[in-house]
């Protein structure tokens, strides 16, 4: 059949490859289960219904059978109870059993025969004083489970009927039972007499009202009563709501007690403890908690469910009451009590630091003192990545919360938890002894503890308990030290594996708990008692614990770091505590480690104890070198947080690679040089001022040319290249730093420091500091040595540091003396008539200054001599001369970046300010040397030259240094690296007579010299002392 053109007659083809039949069965299947689906949800509503209304019409039937036992009940007994006798409470009588029965809550009625009833039942026990007899009669054995079932029941009736018409009689819930025989008082005594210990059924009742969350509901009866609370007063009476609860937190479960186990979701911890203040609105319950071993049992249900980690709390009353925060300042409170107590265990101490550290956790950064949040980790290194996308709720605890917790870890409650877990533990232990599970346990608690406690209170309440009243530091380093030797650190991971995170290495938490507290503690030490007495550890021990930080430092900032290097930044980050644990206690460490460390240098430093390479790490090599002088690589972020690790040379090459590359963009963009000073040498100093004070921070950078002018007023003969601007510097320096002009003094040991009276002298003294700032990095930015002896404690301020009493020394000795004699002194300084008070004689004009405010009136007694000696020392170091510091500090700093001066301690600084005081290095000079216009290293002249220059005395080297080269000192790391290389030169062609009377000259601009071919070595030596000793500045040819 051809094909007609009608597409209607086309085949129809299935594409899936099923047929029409396959297809109507698949409907068909479908069709049948939703068919069944249909008659399952019928079947299910039919017998939802009526299960309803089974329920309704048992509800019903239940309603109208209580009506009718109510009725009978009042026709019986009376609407008031007025026929109800001693025996109605027995075992044979209806009336319990009735009551209890239709007992209704909401109905007026059945709340007042409720109340009733428990007035005549306080009367007949008053009459009788025997409780077990009124329900029981005479044989309670027999009937024990009818007695036991209606004294429970009578008790959570009473107790339901308080709950439920707790918004009724709010202002009844806390009064006392002597001012009011109210419902409430009538109600809650019963529910007492009923549980009283000496009963037998006590622990039934108890157990059954605990299964029936009575706690729970004491809460939100207490909640609801405590608003009222406030306008009552305190009283040293019980309230019957708080006998009822003082009976009932005894049944803990523990022998004598027969109480079944209760769900931690509705135990007393979690929902009384949870409610704010509760020790204030119950102290007497407080009392009973704390002294009657209670407090234990409870803090051990509490770490039970921290090992479970099982979340026990109930919701928030609100933002500002977390239950978390709660529950920890009333169990801090109360711990402070049975802390204190003698038979206080050592497991108890450890329950409650585990507890409290996993609570302290949660918090938010308190506020300090002063009013500042605290910030945590305000200096350390968090990945970017941690926070990332994240912006956690902020919570902002009650101010009264926050007092409450941090009044409750106050310097009694530290020295009560510590003295208990390191009660029995020897701070001295061999190196062979590792320690035993009591010791890890001790070690573990106290460390996870603390290390929350830094983060979250403020430190200014807590260090010095630690430090100096409990034996943290001893016992800590003996653990570390003999974990370290015996590599045992793994015990302690495992211990803390609820706090961190199995891989996470042993030694973290003690480290970030020691070094805070060691460091604090070396804040306060003075010099006897840290290198003659030793205390608190041994030199020997500081040197082993020196390797310790620095083999740990190295491992968390290189091997392992935490952090990537193009995302480090200062932060200030709870969140990401909580997030990344293990990393943020790595972070820590890092941080207080690089502190110590650096802390521990300083005074190695002042008495050297152990050699200075102790300090470098293993690891740096070339390739760290290389990186470390690149901004946003790891090895730059370890120069900027631990610069100790890497050698001194090593920074010092950095150091110069940056000030070089620096002068160099600024003057590559200089045609010409734009500043050029016209100096009088008899007026150096004001010329210098008035030129150099004009001049940009742009124009300080790039170069300076300097024009002498004599004496006679006529300009000097040289061409500034760059030898007459450094011999200015020196000439300059030398002048400015010289005590005779009056901005710098000098020291027993003549080091100098800004002088406190230079304003009586200079009106502009602020603006000569600020000059003289510039004037020191102008110096250090040109790579200039200048021969400026300046105190340790003055240098400090250079890198923005504070000093501290142990600085004190090197500025008044005899003043150190007496405050150490202070110190120590045994008998009653109260009798010495010293007050908070620090006379000032500056050029014999003496005044009185208050070391604080009201110090004139406040004495200096044994309590409080220490805080007196350090605000003296503070008063020396930092607050006399802190505007003059201030003023050379912003001079200093518009040449020098801080992060370059960080680089160095101290003592570093001032090898880059002067360089080394040890004699010139003559071979390493001629090691370095070229040689030009026909000399070469094995003249005969060069050899004897040689021999001249080594012979002179230090004052000539320097000399004949400055002579060739403009300045006495030589380039920090040796003659290798001097601009250009020093070289001599032949003066004068021929040996003649006439040039052989010539002296020696210089270019100090290219650091040559032109040395005559004289024939002897004492011609030589004669000529070339007269040259260098003549001060004829650049007249002389």
């Amino acid at each position: 059949m051809f094909f007609s053109g009608d597409p209607s007659t086309r085949k129809r083809v299935d594409l899936g490859g099923r047929s029409t039949k396959e297809r109507d069965r698949q409907k068909l299947l479908e069709q049948t289960r939703l068919e069944r689906n249909r008659r399952l949800w019928l079947r299910q509503q039919n017998s939802a219904a009526i299960k309803i209304q089974k329920c309704f019409r048992g509800r019903k039937e239940v309603a109208a059978e209580r009506s009718k036992v109510r009725e009978q009940f009042f026709r019986t007994y009376g609407k008031l109870c007025q026929n109800v006798n001693r025996d109605c409470f027995g075992p044979d009588s209806e009336f319990l059993r009735q009551l209890i029965y239709f007992f209704d809550a909401q109905n007026v009625a059945d709340f007042s025969v409720l109340v009733e009833t428990c007035r005549l039942l306080q009367r007949f026990v008053q009459d009788s004083g025997d409780v077990m007899s009124i329900f029981a009669g005479l044989d309670y054995s027999c009937r024990h489970a009818l007695v036991d079932y209606r004294a429970k029941q009578l008790a959570y009736v009473c107790l339901k009927a308080v709950h439920q018409n707790r918004n009724q009689i709010k202002n009844q819930l806390f009064i006392l039972p002597e001012e009011s025989s109210t419902s409430t008082t009538l109600l809650l005594e019963a529910v007492a007499l009923l549980i009283d210990p000496k009963l037998p059924w006590a622990c039934k009742i108890v157990g059954y009202l605990l299964q029936r969350k009575a706690f729970t509901l004491f809460r939100e009866i207490v909640l609801t009563g405590k608003e009222i609370m406030k306008t009552h007063n305190c009283s040293a009476k019980v309230s019957p709501l708080e006998h009822v609860l003082a009976l009932i937190i005894f049944h803990t479960g523990q022998k004598p007690c027969i109480c079944s186990y209760i769900d931690p979701r509705w135990s007393f911890s979690s929902q009384i403890l949870t409610v704010p203040f509760v020790w204030q609105l119950f102290p007497y319950l407080k009392e009973v908690f704390a002294t009657r071993g209670l407090c234990e049992d409870y803090i051990h249900q509490m770490a039970l469910c921290l090992q479970n980690h099982a979340n026990v709390l109930p919701d928030d009353i609100s933002n500002e009451f977390p239950g978390y925060a709660c529950l920890l300042g009333n169990m801090l409170e109360s711990a402070g009590v049975a802390l204190s107590r003698p038979d206080c265990s050592f497991e108890m101490a450890v329950d409650l630091a585990a507890v409290s550290t996993f609570l302290l956790e949660a918090l938010p950064p308190m506020k300090s003192s002063n009013g500042e949040i605290k910030e945590k980790e305000s200096s350390m290194l968090v990945d970017d990545d941690m926070t990332a996308g994240v912006e956690p709720m902020e919570i902002v605890l009650n101010k009264d919360l926050e007092r409450q917790i941090c009044d409750a870890i106050d310097s009694r409650f530290l020295l009560q938890l510590t003295n208990v877990l390191f009660g029995g533990i020897s701070p001295v232990s061999g190196l062979l002894d590792g320690p035993d599970d009591k010791e890890v346990a001790a070690v573990g608690a106290s460390c996870a503890f603390l290390h929350v406690t830094f983060n979250t209170l403020p430190l200014e309440r807590i260090m010095t308990v630690l430090a100096y009243r409990t034996e943290l530091v001893p016992v800590l380093w003996n653990f570390m030290k003999r974990c370290h030797e015996n590599q045992k650190w793994s015990s302690l991971s495992e211990r803390l594996s609820y706090f961190l995170s199995g891989d996470a290495p042993g030694w973290l938490l003690p480290l970030a708990v020691f070094c805070p507290v060691y460091k604090h503690m070396l804040t306060i030490v003075d010099n006897e008692e840290f290198y003659e007495q030793e205390k608190p550890l041994s030199l020997k021990d500081i040197r082993y614990l020196i390797i310790i930080l620095r083999q740990a430092l190295w491992q968390l900032l290189w091997v392992n770091p935490t952090t990537s290097s193009n995302s480090v930044k200062h932060v200030m980050n709870t969140y990401a505590s909580k997030k990344n644990p293990v990393e943020f206690i790595q972070q820590r460490v890092s941080f207080v480690a690089s502190e110590l460390l650096s802390q521990l240098q300083d005074w190695n430093n002042r008495r050297q104890f152990t050699p200075p390479s102790d300090f470098h790490a293993d690891g740096v090599n070339d390739f760290f070198s290389s990186q470390a002088a690149m901004e946003n690589t790891r090895a730059n972020d370890i120069l900027k947080q631990a610069p100790f690790l890497v050698p001194f040379t090593s920074r010092v090459k950095i150091f110069t690679s940056q000030l070089a590359a620096v002068r160099q963009r600024h003057g590559s963009h200089a045609v010409y040089t734009r500043n050029r000073f016209r100096i009088r040498r008899d007026r150096i100093l004001e010329d210098a001022y008035n030129q150099m004070s004009a001049l940009s921070e742009e124009d300080l950078r790039g170069p300076i040319r300097v024009t002498f002018v004599n004496e006679f007023g006529v300009e000097e003969a040289g061409i500034d290249g760059g030898g007459i601007f450094k011999d200015f510097m020196e000439n300059i320096t030398r002048a400015a730093f010289d005590v005779q002009y009056g901005l710098f003094k000098e020291t027993a040991d003549h080091l100098l420091y800004p002088n406190p009276g230079s304003g009586m002298i200079h009106e502009q003294h602020l603006q000569f500091f600020h000059f003289l700032g510039t004037l020191l990095a102008k110096a250090m930015f040109e790579g200039i040595l200048v021969d400026i002896p300046f105190a340790t404690f003055f240098l400090s301020k250079l890198k923005q540091k504070y000093n501290y009493l142990n600085d004190l020394p090197s500025l008044d000795p005899e003043l150190y003396r007496h405050l150490i004699f202070l110190k120590h002194y045994k008998g009653d300084i109260s009798a010495l008539e010293l007050y908070f008070v620090i006379v000032n004689n500056e050029y014999g004009e003496q005044t009185e200054e208050e070391l604080l405010p009201g110090g004139k009136n406040q004495r200096v007694t044994n309590e409080n001599v220490i805080p007196f000696i350090h605000l003296v020392a503070n008063h020396r170091l930092n607050f006399q001369i802190r505007q003059q510091s201030s003023h050379f500090l912003r001079g200093f700093q518009q040449l020098i970046q801080k992060d370059w001066i960080d680089m160095f301690n101290e003592h570093e600084l001032q090898l880059l300010i002067s360089g080394s005081l040890e004699s010139l290095d003559v071979d390493d000079l001629r090691s370095h040397t070229n040689y030009a216009g026909g000399y070469h290293s094995e003249h005969y002249v060069i050899e004897m030259f040689w021999e001249v220059v080594k012979n002179f005395s230090l004052e000539n080297q320097k000399n004949f240094l400055k002579f060739v080269t403009g300045c006495s000192r030589g380039p920090l790391l040796g003659f290798r690296y001097l601009e250009p290389l020093f070289c001599i030169q032949r003066a004068a062609g021929s040996a003649s007579e006439e040039a052989l009377d010539r002296l020696p000259t210089s270019a100090t601009c290219m650091n040559l010299l032109k040395l005559p071919p004289y024939r002897s070595k004492e011609q030589l030596e004669k000529k070339l002392l007269y040259a260098i000793n003549a001060d004829a500045g650049f007249d002389l040819s």
